[in-house]
């Protein structure tokens, strides 16, 4: 008998149970600002605030509550279904498309664009996280912010889904910046 549906099942049940222990544990919902998928970078004000954005915080605790449980799905390069399993990028955009009403970009270079740049001093979960190499333009690898310095990603073929820290010593190794739609 195949167990990876069986585990794939309980991992969402999992995921959905946590997501709701979340919401009912929330108080009222923060003010929510429309911001232009393509703002410019953020500016911190000189109280260290950062602007409000279209990801409310409920929002990006289900995006992490949700991507924690695809932990252990296949790699696929192009992958971007649950079935099919899922590259780096299509894992973003399939957890997004899940748990919030946005509609991400489909590559990292994309992605890298899309929303605000944050400090990481004010990252919260949900957040993408990106990864460049040093002498790189553009980020590589992104995955999404889960907090405590943990992100989920799909990080090479042959691999599987992964819950990982920024201060691993292959990701210590890259520049890392993050972004909030």
């Amino acid at each position: 008998m195949n167990r990876l549906p069986v585990l794939r099942c309980c991992h969402l049940l999992v995921c959905l149970i946590c997501a709701l222990l979340l919401a009912a544990c929330s108080s009222s919902k923060p003010p929510v600002a429309v911001v232009s998928p393509n703002a410019p970078a953020l500016r911190v004000d000189s109280a260290g605030v950062v602007p409000k954005t279209l990801l409310s915080l409920e929002q990006g605790q289900s995006v992490a509550v949700y991507a924690i449980g695809l932990v252990g799905v296949p790699y696929r390069y192009g992958g971007n279904t649950l079935a099919s399993g899922f590259d780096c990028s299509g894992l973003i955009a399939h957890v997004y498309q899940s748990q919030t009403p946005f509609a991400t970009p489909r590559t990292v270079a994309q992605l890298n664009a899309w929303g605000i740049e944050v400090p990481e001093d004010k990252r919260r979960t949900g957040d993408l996280v990106f990864f460049k190499s040093p002498g790189v333009a553009l980020p590589t690898h992104a995955g999404i912010y889960v907090g405590q310095g943990r992100f989920v990603h799909a990080p090479s073929t042959g691999g599987t889904v992964k819950l990982s820290h920024t201060d691993q010593p292959y990701w210590t190794r890259m520049q890392v910046s993050y972004r909030r739609p």
